[in-house]
């Protein structure tokens, strides 16, 4: 009956970071082993994989160890992220495994939707097979055992057999750039969702709570730049339509009042027209029939509530218990 409830997706899928996504290559020896690298992992060395009751085409090459590439069909563990080569091995290991759950701290729970906070170095294993699984869904490239400098947020939806995995996003626990997050992904069996912008806003809320606006890492892909600016669009003119010109919101208010940094505000502000210079200065220019306009078109947008999210800065737990 497990078997009858697989369901085989293909399709396509956007991401942040258009360049390596958990690291940056300067030595021009390692840059031409990349470049080589690349032209290898052009082809995709793993056809399929099962993963819970779904059966999904991979997109993209994944480094996985030399015994388990070059397979039709991979096994993987939604609960664990282990992953295996034969379906006997696969039947065991689900009977056997003990966990239900991603690893890590709970932090978000609305209605069936869970958000787990996972720290790279406590947990090494589970986040280097989640971005290994996480490659074959993803063109670009991707530190995949340097998992000890990220945090990593992985999105479940919960039922009576357990939190299953939908997506997730990492992001480095000390960025100088002050990047919010470095890779992101919705499983196929679960695009088309809305998921992509709620982790998204995820990232934000995150920031917000540490007090420090951040931004996606960079170059977003195309695909990821309009997300992006979709999600700007959406809380800069919800926000306005609250305020009036005579509240005079300067573009810091903004980005301490959204977690949204100051250049992607201008950017989304400069594409609607509502940013005027004056002495050198940024300011808004509020259009009330362009917010109007798309109040009244807008779609909904599935967005994480603030009221959901439990969660300390790390940081500022471990000064507390230090």
């Amino acid at each position: 009956a497990a078997d009858a409830a697989i369901n085989l997706l293909t399709g396509g899928n956007w991401h942040g970071g258009g360049g390596s996504s958990h690291g940056h290559i300067t030595d021009p020896t390692l840059a031409a082993l990349e470049r080589e690298h690349e032209e290898v992992t052009k082809v995709k060395n793993i056809s399929k994989i099962v993963l819970g009751r779904h059966e999904i085409e991979a997109w993209y090459f994944s480094p996985y160890p030399q015994e388990y590439a070059n397979e039709e069909l991979l096994y993987v563990c939604e609960y664990c992220l282990k992953y295996m080569k034969r379906k006997r091995t696969f039947k065991c290991h689900r009977r056997d495994c003990p966990h239900r759950r991603p690893p890590g701290k709970e932090i978000y729970r609305e209605g069936s939707i869970s958000v787990f906070e996972i720290d790279g170095k406590d947990h090494r294993v589970y986040c280097q097979n989640l971005c290994l699984l996480a490659k074959l869904f993803l063109d670009h490239k991707t530190l995949y055992y340097d998992v000890d400098p990220f945090w990593f947020y992985v999105v479940a939806e919960v039922d009576e057999h357990g939190a299953h995995i939908v997506g997730y996003f990492s992001k480095e626990k000390v960025s100088a750039e002050e990047y919010n997050l470095a890779c992101i992904l919705t499983f196929p069996q679960y695009q088309k969702s809305g998921y992509g912008k709620f982790i998204i806003s995820l990232s934000y809320e995150l920031s917000k709570r540490e007090g420090k606006p951040g931004s996606p890492e960079k170059p977003l892909s195309d695909l990821g730049k309009i997300s992006y600016r979709s999600y700007w669009t959406h809380v800069l003119l919800s926000l306005l339509s609250k305020h009036t010109e005579a509240d005079n919101l300067q573009i810091r208010d903004i980005s301490d009042m959204t977690g949204i940094k100051a250049e992607d505000i201008i950017s989304t502000l400069q594409s609607l027209n509502m940013i005027k210079v004056y002495k050198g200065q940024h300011a808004v220019f509020v259009k009330q029939d362009i917010i109007k306009k798309y109040l009244e078109e807008k779609k909904e947008m599935r967005l994480c509530k603030s009221e959901c999210l439990v969660w300390k800065d790390p940081k500022e737990s471990k000064r507390e218990g230090s």
